[in-house]
């Protein structure tokens, strides 16, 4: 997930220390009791359950494998002990497992290797043919939006039908699944698309999904790379040679709702959490973290006797690394009468990252430069959090909707959203360091969709003062006596953000 750049250190630590209230119309409610209860000795139970089935499971609790079988029974189990009504919720989705690396390398008129990457849901399969550039490269780079290569049919040369070819696209303006439906349409057999050139754009592209299958191979590689194979193909016929070896099959996962016995139906609280990792790792921190501090909430919430006003439901969502696919899935299944029911989406995603930063999901699109904020109501829920974290004397930082996370599907359909998330891959700022510790210019999370993402990688710090801001905003949202809107109206002044306008789909890179 990326961050914006925060202020000066002085001016963010003095506004965040001050409680913000003006957007906040919940009651302020005492949470003092859960959040006691909700201890990291309780969460760090929950995790290391996790971390011995990843161990067990050939170390990996990704959507469709034994180890997400095995995590989605525990939870459940905890749940029902706990007295809730569970549902598990089974739905298909395509797995993706990339089996060796991608390679790309010019043929002719010379021989040279590319660093590349295959983009997620690429075909399988090796091409070696002409490479044919799309009709409106832009090079070089223009201000954003540079390019829109790919982005028609129209912008292919038609393909040969009698031998192979591989198109060569840049990227720009429309989603990476747009430009190679559009190749594949013209009649290329693979496809090679090359960072844009803007800052920010120039290196290998990487992290990037097509969000379904793909008929052909898709690699990525970096703007200087793109140019020298585009200048070659000016200069005279190109070939390259393009392999990528990829499972791309349906499997079955599940997402694991849980309904607390007590609240109105009419208005529910959806408390999500993704459940599943990346194949490569046991993912603890993403996102057994969540995972374990909605799941010990719920638990001490029932322990509690805690009588929620609004009825919550606690949610596990599976496939979320193959995006978002759980909660799509989830959203989708409901009908409208059962949408307007849902009062909030709470979503929490990586609670316990080493090099932690206190990020509030920013629902008033203050931080963003166009003002774009999430649907109304969701400025009132990043309220509860920063006053939350206020009270306590800590900062805390907003974290754009970039479409990163389970918040996704219901602010596409006008669900109010909010909640935290402690980093990623990102690189924390000098001025986030002099502001929460840590080590500036160093992730976030330096284990983030690795192997190393386990037991060891966890910030039992970040844990207990995430994990308690959880439990408030929980308890608060679920206790409530009033709504976001004093007076029923819409009081979000700033456009809603769409997801139209998030880069991201999940974890990849869509544009």
């Amino acid at each position: 997930m990326r961050t914006r750049a925060l202020l000066v250190a002085g001016v963010v630590v003095a506004a965040m220390l001050v409680p913000v209230t003006a957007a906040s119309a919940v009651d302020d409610v005492n949470t003092n009791k859960l959040r006691k209860s909700v201890t990291v000795s309780g969460i760090m139970a929950h995790e290391r359950v996790l971390q011995r089935i990843a161990k067990n499971n050939g170390g990996t609790r990704a959507s469709g494998t034994p180890g997400y079988a095995a995590s989605a029974d525990y939870v459940k189990k905890q749940l029902k002990k706990a007295g809730y009504k569970v549902t598990e919720q089974k739905f298909e989705f395509p797995f993706y497992q990339e089996v060796t690396p991608a390679t790309l390398s010019q043929v002719s008129p010379s021989s040279i290797p590319y660093e590349t990457e295959s983009m997620q849901y690429s075909g399988s399969g090796a091409v070696t043919g002409g490479l044919i550039a799309t009709t409106n490269v832009v090079i070089p780079a223009t201000p954003l939006p540079s390019s829109a290569s790919g982005c028609a049919v129209g912008d292919f040369v038609p393909a040969s039908a009698t031998v192979p070819q591989v198109a060569l696209i840049q990227r720009g303006t429309c989603n990476f699944s747009v430009k190679v439906d559009n190749a594949v349409a013209a009649g290329y057999e693979a496809a090679v698309i090359f960072n844009e050139g803007n800052p920010g754009r120039t290196d290998l592209l990487s992290g990037v999904t097509l969000g379904a299958p793909a008929a052909i191979p898709v690699v990525g590689i970096s703007y200087a790379d793109g140019v020298a194979l585009y200048n070659a193909t000016v200069a005279g016929a190109t070939s390259v040679a393009v392999s990528t070896d990829i499972i791309n099959e349906t499997r079955t996962t599940t997402n694991i709702v849980a309904d607390s016995p007590k609240g109105d139906k009419n208005k529910t609280v959806v408390v999500g959490a993704h459940l599943d990792s990346v194949l490569e790792g046991a993912g603890i921190n993403d996102n057994g973290s969540g995972t374990a501090v909605i799941l010990e909430t719920a638990i001490q919430m029932q322990n509690l006797n805690i009588k929620p006003r609004q009825q919550v439901r606690f949610a596990f969502w599976g496939a979320e690394e193959s995006g978002l696919l759980g909660s799509t899935h989830y959203v989708a299944s409901l009908e409208d009468a059962q949408l307007s029911k849902i009062y909030a989406n709470l979503n929490f995603d990586m609670l316990g990252s080493t090099n932690y930063v206190r990020f509030v999901y920013d629902g008033d699109g203050s931080d963003e430069a166009n003002g774009l904020g999430g649907p109304p109501g969701s400025a009132q829920i990043e309220s509860v959090f920063n006053d939350y974290f206020a009270a306590q004397g800590l900062a805390s930082a907003p974290t754009a909707f970039d479409g990163r996370s389970d918040y996704g599907p219901f602010i596409e359909v006008g669900i109010p959203a909010g909640g935290l998330f402690s980093g990623a891959e990102g690189l924390k700022s000098d001025e986030e360091a002099a502001i929460y510790g840590g080590t500036a210019g160093a992730p976030y999370d330096a284990c983030y969709h690795q192997a190393c993402d386990t037991v060891n990688n966890l910030s039992t710090a970040a844990l207990n003062e995430l994990g308690d801001a959880t439990a408030h905003a929980v308890m608060t949202l679920a206790t409530t006596k009033s709504g976001f809107f004093e007076d029923g109206s819409r009081r979000a002044a700033r456009p809603e953000i769409s997801v139209d306008d998030m880069p991201y789909w999940g974890s990849g890179l869509v544009r």
